[in-house]
């Protein structure tokens, strides 16, 4: 993926790792496009940003999706980037099947949906990316959150076979693994001092971007202790102490 020059959508762009990713893009010397649900979310993040550009979307709505695509690459032909962010992350009392369908819809559907819409554009470009954002919980789940865990690593391995798949193709797949972090995907998250600050996650994830070749997976060290328990041989030890266990 190039450090600059790029036409990037970035989905969840209104606010967290989203918007942080989107600054830096922007900054970088690339076209970026943000989307999201909240138009104000969007607003204030182009207001500081002269030059960004904003499409509302809900990636829980099929038919949404494929409307926007179509608009995204007539109104930005240049489009050759696409950063999968979006997310929910809601708890769970044992099997609540509204957040579980919501969840599955904005976090794998969403997603695969408009991953499906783009790609006949990306691999029409020379060089293009899909960046998919999976989470240290995608490798070790949370109890509290089984359906937001099962998204996540359902994202890994879609982008795993995505990347086998197209690996003939013009078409780049980079996974953003990230560990918890200082933003308000849940409450209480952005004050809790077990996450990792939101700069300094976005500060690690953009060096390792700009490495070349860009790699396949971007795992900052913080998630490590989550992504790489199962290397270690220590995925039983990491799971009880990530739930609360000995």
């Amino acid at each position: 993926m190039k450090n600059a020059g790029n036409t990037i959508l970035i989905t969840g762009g209104g606010s967290g790792i989203g918007a942080a990713l989107a600054h830096e893009f922007h900054a970088a010397g690339n076209q970026v496009i943000i989307a999201g649900r909240r138009q104000a979310a969007l607003d204030a993040v182009v207001a500081a940003h002269p030059g960004m550009a904003a499409m509302t979307l809900d990636m829980e709505d099929p038919a949404a999706i494929i409307a926007f695509a179509a608009k995204l690459v007539a109104d930005f032909p240049s489009l050759d980037a696409i950063l999968l962010n979006a997310g929910i992350m809601v708890a769970e009392e044992k099997i609540d099947l509204a957040i579980a369908e919501a969840t599955v819809a904005t976090n794998l559907l969403g997603p695969i949906r408009l991953a499906h819409a783009l790609l006949p554009h990306l691999e029409a470009q020379a060089a293009s990316t899909i960046l998919t954002v999976s989470s240290g919980l995608a490798f070790v789940p949370l109890a509290a959150t089984p359906t937001y865990s099962a998204t996540k690593a359902a994202i890994h391995g879609w982008s795993i076979a995505l990347r086998e798949q197209l690996k003939a193709t013009s078409v780049d797949v980079v996974e953003i693994v990230p560990p918890g972090v200082q933003t308000d995907l849940m409450p209480g998250h952005a004050e809790n001092d077990q996450m990792m600050p939101l700069a300094g996650f976005i500060a690690e994830t953009m060096a390792l971007l700009r490495q070349e070749p860009t790699p396949d997976e971007i795992h900052v060290e913080r998630v490590k202790f989550l992504s790489e328990a199962t290397k270690r041989g220590e995925f039983a030890q990491v799971f009880g102490m990530l739930n609360g266990g000995h």
